[in-house]
């Protein structure tokens, strides 16, 4: 048979095998979709892959050598003939092919019992054409010389990996060593940081507490940026909701002169600071309580009712006037939280608590010495450098006579330490 696979022996019984299986894929397939049911192709998509299987074969040359399945080389090729297994898959063939024409007659007229019969049929065919294949397979393989040599390289292909594996398992427990090393390292660190953290806290306590002129140079320092802190956020929410700066700061102090127009905010630092020092009592209270918390807000929450608390509640309630906070938050529910001893957690109410316990601070530093006392100066009073400064650094105080316009932070005579007052200075006429 010219054109065809020259296979080994048995050739004349391969030869007629070729020949029978060509003569069975001659069938043609005939048309089973027609507009009488179109939901047909739906319903059997699978018939589909199997036509086109069925007729991929059937296609062949007429010499039958494509028909052939690469297993039939691969028999010729080897001692093993595979005569029976060629056998089976051409009658397996043949009845899938039935079965497709059959699958495809049910269609026209369309029997639905039929066509599910046919269907069956041609599964149960291909199920067989899975076990001739899986049968083949497992003869060749077993037939074949060369699987001492697959499992000598699949054994050789273990050792590699498993020495890699190993080498992996080295380096990964070599970092796991390095890890719980930093881990220690790490643990230890932090503790030496929690440890000198605290005995900061406790050294700037027992400063305050032996009244170091330093520590209160801080805290003077501290009041005076903690009023201006708060007078910021306080200028800002009276601008965005609608006051009048100008006016608000003329009804602070009239007739002020000031040398540029953004001086006006020390009018608000100065209102600020007269109310938070109005009352200023030199009553000795325990401040460590105060700074035994970095944020003085947590002094609050852990007695709501103690001589701080009371202080922060009478002072705000004194600073933030019903009509202001009104115009800020449209209630006047912060006020009335405030009124009924509670403090609420707002970066408003935060802002003003920080600024409270820095007066706080002060007073209490200032109440534990003897020869302490607050002084005030009032305007229109000429400037001394002995007991005053000046807030505005720009102004020339050594080649000129200038008055007070504003006391921003009262002065303080605390044991043989002299705090200046701190204030805004204007020009003195020198008609006056």
């Amino acid at each position: 048979m010219e054109g065809a696979v020259k296979p080994t022996k048995p050739s004349s019984n391969i030869s007629e095998i070729v020949s029978k299986f060509a003569k069975v894929c001659k069938f043609r397939s005939i048309g089973v979709f027609s507009s009488e049911n179109p939901n047909q192709f739906q319903h059997h998509k699978l018939s589909n892959d199997v036509e086109q299987l069925v007729d991929g074969i059937g296609k062949a040359d007429s010499d039958g050598a494509k028909a052939l399945p690469d297993l039939i080389e691969v028999c010729s090729k080897n001692s093993w003939s595979g005569h029976d297994e060629i056998l089976k898959l051409f009658d397996v063939m043949s009845e899938l092919k039935l079965a497709y024409v059959q699958l495809q007659e049910a269609h026209i007229p369309y029997d639905p019992d039929k066509i599910r019969t046919a269907d069956e049929l041609v599964f149960s065919n291909l199920d067989k054409l899975c076990k001739v294949r899986r049968a083949f397979k497992e003869k060749q393989f077993q037939k074949s010389h060369s699987l001492s040599a697959c499992l000598t390289v699949l054994r050789a292909e273990i050792k590699v990996q498993e020495r890699s594996l190993e080498r992996l398992k080295a380096q990964a427990k070599k970092k796991d060593v390095e890890i719980s090393y930093l881990k220690r390292e790490f643990n230890d660190s932090d503790g030496k940081n929690k440890m000198l953290a605290e005995e900061i806290k406790h050294r700037e306590r027992e400063a305050i507490k032996r009244l170091n002129l330093s520590s209160v140079d801080n805290v003077v320092k501290e009041v005076s940026k903690s009023i201006h802190d708060f007078a910021k956020p306080l200028i800002a929410l009276m601008k965005a909701s609608g006051w009048d700066l100008d006016e608000a700061a003329n009804s602070i102090q009239d007739s002020v002169v000031y040398s540029v127009r953004s001086h006006k905010k020390y009018a608000f630092e100065a209102y600020i600071s007269r109310r938070m020092f109005y009352g200023f009592s030199l009553k000795s209270h325990n401040v460590d309580d105060v700074l035994r918390f970095n944020d003085p807000l947590d002094v609050l929450i852990e007695d709501p009712n103690s001589s701080f608390a009371e202080f922060c509640r009478t002072k705000y309630l004194l600073i933030v006037h019903q009509r202001i906070e009104a115009s800020f938050f449209g209630n006047l529910d912060q006020r009335n939280f405030v009124s009924s001893g509670k403090h609420p957690i707002t970066p408003f109410y935060q802002l003003f608590v920080k600024m409270a316990r820095w007066v706080w601070l002060l007073q209490g530093i200032a109440a534990s010495e003897h020869d302490s006392e607050m002084f005030v100066v009032n305007r229109g009073s000429e400037f001394c450098d002995d007991y005053m400064e000046s807030i505005d650094g720009l102004l020339d105080v050594q080649h000129g006579r200038y008055k007070v316009e504003l006391m921003i932070i009262p002065g303080f005579k605390i044991g043989n330490k002299l705090f200046k007052s701190r204030v805004y200075l204007s020009k003195l006429d020198n008609a006056s």
